[in-house]
């Protein structure tokens, strides 16, 4: 089908400024010398320019349904009309539909040079959530067990997921050490008595705090009071996320909490009372669990025969893999490591190439590149999930990187020997164990990309005003910073202020 020409009865998406009410969605052009293409329709076919110099011929070029595949009113569905390809957030699209959601970017052509492009906006949604988004809580659940008040600068521990006040928490574990006979053995949790593995601030909970007060300003504490307990507080890291529920939804009670209070994550399974699945890590197995595991349908290789001078022996305790779900013996004894320190799971890739066993129909095993020492790994690109997802920050610092006239790969180099060398601040790296992490150290995928984000935080917040791009340099910075969740679906916000920085309002 040849841009211009519609097989759709429905009219086109108009780019007037007068076009009629009911416009749920619209396409901002990154050139403001041309309109907006607002769309009323729930399947529009979008009709505006394609190209800067196409002397004012508006063609049919694709439609926009509302609703993404999943059904998800956040987000739609773009399928391209005309005879050329388009590009939607990097991907070349010829007739197939795609999803799209607000801040896709979508070049009317098959490449940029040449044609417009278009950042996608749905209108109305926050407004939306703000009137119907609404979440039940009992106070009760958000209380610190050791003072029984409403938390004060809440922390998490693991894995248990218990909350208590940061200052609570802190001389609990101060009076806790001071009257242990044994100084190795880990603190228990106040509530439950489980084994504390981790502990770290939860800002999450903390907007809910905050939130709260709002609402019933009577449980706010004495200044003295809060004075107290700052002094007390001594758990300044942030919590690993990947190893926490952030909210324990099955919570009952009488208070309701609006999305204008700042939450308004999980909505769709507050409102539609859906089952959430939990994200909970599952909880290392003791050796005696292990002992008694049946392998049969994973069986690991040294169970059955002898590889790199090692077999199992009857009853020996094993690891699952995360990546592939396979078993591998459980040796601390080796020189390759068996878990990722950022977020201590099981990868087994490393472990099997060092034994020199290959992957077989009835055994299992990662690839290597899966679990690699930080300095054995490479990227030829930065990665889209930089700066939070932010597509702006990430195109700066792109810029910025070409600027420098230096390669990727040695400007990361440079910036892990920084890191090898404690010049950076590790506060907010959110992995595991980040004193111990160096760039010998071998981690999990996942654990990297969130080191590779690490980096590029500091290689930006370290750079000169006067070296950033133009359109940058002048840019004010978001109260909120790098913890700002406007940014993500506000695509005018993330582009008019700098988030690659600390937030400066609240208590971060």
């Amino acid at each position: 089908m040849d841009a211009g020409e519609c097989s759709s009865s429905q009219p086109c998406a108009s780019s007037s400024p007068d076009a009629a009410g009911g416009v749920w969605a619209k396409l901002v052009p990154s050139d403001s010398a041309f309109p907006e293409v607002e769309l009323a329709e729930d399947d529009a076919v979008v009709c505006s320019r394609v190209t800067p110099d196409g002397g004012g011929e508006v063609v049919a070029w694709c439609v926009i349904r509302r609703g993404g595949g999943d059904g998800d009113a956040s987000s739609a569905t773009i399928r391209n009309l005309s005879s050329d390809a388009i590009i939607v957030d990097g991907r070349v699209i010829q007739q197939e539909a795609v999803d799209i959601k607000p801040g896709s970017e979508i070049v009317s052509g098959p490449q940029k040079d040449g044609h417009l492009l278009y950042t996608f906006d749905i209108t109305g949604l926050n407004d939306q959530d703000k009137t119907n988004i609404k979440i039940v809580l009992d106070i009760e659940n958000a209380k610190c067990s050791i003072c029984l008040n409403l938390w004060h600068d809440v922390v998490t521990v693991a894995p248990c997921l218990h909350n208590f006040c940061n200052g609570c928490f802190s001389e609990w574990l101060r009076r806790s050490s001071a009257n242990s006979r044994d100084k190795s053995q880990s603190a228990a949790c106040p509530q439950c008595r489980t084994a504390v593995q981790s502990v770290g601030r939860n800002h999450f909970l903390h907007n809910i705090e905050e939130a709260i007060l709002q609402a019933f300003s009577s449980l706010q504490r004495s200044d003295e009071e809060i004075a107290l307990l700052e002094s007390y507080a001594s758990v300044k890291t942030n919590i690993a996320w990947h190893a926490f529920i952030p909210f324990p939804w099955s919570y009952a009670g009488a208070m309701i909490l609006r999305s204008t209070m700042g939450i308004n994550i999980c909505q769709r399974e507050v409102l539609g009372k859906q089952k959430i699945q939990s994200r909970k890590r599952r909880l290392p197995r003791s050796n005696d669990e292990a002992n008694h595991t049946n392998h049969a349908d994973f069986l690991c290789p040294q169970c059955g025969a002898e590889f790199g001078g090692f077999r199992c022996s009857p009853g020996a305790p094993h690891l699952p893999c995360n990546g592939c779900g396979g078993m591998m013996p459980a040796r601390p004894d080796t020189s390759i490591p068996q878990k990722c320190l950022g977020c201590d799971r099981a990868f087994c890739g490393a472990y099997w190439c060092s034994q020199g066993v290959n992957s077989s129909q009835h055994n299992p095993i990662c690839d290597q590149e899966t679990f690699k020492m930080i300095s054995q790994r490479h990227i030829s690109s930065v990665p889209d999930t930089v700066h939070g997802g932010n597509q702006y920050e990430k195109d700066i610092t792109e810029r910025c990187i070409q600027q420098s006239g230096k390669a990727l790969q040695a400007i990361i180099s440079e910036w892990i020997v920084k890191f090898d060398n404690k010049e950076l601040d590790r506060s907010r790296l959110q992995l595991n164990h980040v004193d111990a992490i160096t760039s010998r150290t071998y981690v999990c995928n996942q654990c990297y990309s969130k080191f590779i984000d690490f980096l590029f935080y500091w290689f930006r917040v370290s750079m000169p005003r006067n070296l950033l791009p133009p359109d940058a340099a002048n840019r004010e910075s978001c109260w909120y910073g790098f913890m700002c969740r406007t940014q993500h679906h506000r695509p005018d916000h993330a582009k008019k202020l700098n988030h690659v920085c600390r937030p400066t309002r609240g208590n971060p």
